[in-house]
């Protein structure tokens, strides 16, 4: 893994981060995300801001604009090409994963824009998905951003404070941001049973 830093501290610093954008848009707009690895790109430009290569103010200005701008092309695709997106070869083998997404978004609404955003394979389809439903494209955009903000400033952050120890930050990543969405959807839920019970006192 240090041969991999070592190969990215070799190449100019706004190569970094046009790599960095570019990745990390197209697995939210191309359905790529389960191809493309936007959040292992994203921990190493955080590596490189570590390291003083690239300035991390500039990192996290490219990843959170690039998240919340791919998931925002992804909702066009969604929106004007509709079910032929649902279509495509490329989800042909991930049609199951495909349905939890759809019975995800469809259930908790906009917030599954924002918990989709931790989840690799969520991240490349929801956007589309809300689309295709028809979400209102403003409630789709708050929590698509508040989403990019959040996903991006951890995952970056993270390869910052790891610095060349990456690899172990990597694999230990996905079970914090697994624990972060179960505590949300716990008092999400939290919420909702409050609000039920004092709507049927009133």
């Amino acid at each position: 893994m240090s041969g991999l830093v070592d190969q990215l501290l070799g190449v100019p610093g706004w190569v970094v981060l046009l790599v960095t954008g570019l990745v990390v848009f197209a697995e939210d707009a191309l359905f790529v995300g389960f191809v493309l690895p936007g959040e292992s790109v994203a921990l190493l430009a955080g590596v490189a801001a570590s390291l003083g290569h690239v300035p991390l103010g500039a990192v996290l200005a490219v990843v959170v604009l690039a998240a919340v701008a791919g998931d925002s092309v992804g909702y066009q695709v969604g929106r004007h090409l509709g079910p032929r997106v649902l279509r495509l070869p490329v989800l042909e083998k991930r049609r199951a994963r495909l349905d939890d997404a759809r019975s995800f978004l469809a259930r908790r609404g906009g917030s599954a824009v924002f918990l989709g955003r931790w989840v690799a394979f969520f991240r490349a389809v929801i956007p589309a998905l809300a689309g295709t439903a028809r979400m209102p494209y403003p409630r789709f955009l708050a929590f698509n951003a508040a989403g990019g903000l959040a996903w991006g400033s951890v995952v970056v952050l993270a390869g910052y404070a790891a610095g060349a120890s990456y690899a172990q930050v990597e694999r230990g990543l996905g079970r914090w941001t697994a624990l972060v969405v179960a505590a949300v959807l716990v008092l999400a839920l939290l919420a909702w049973r409050i609000r039920a019970h004092r709507r049927s006192r009133g």
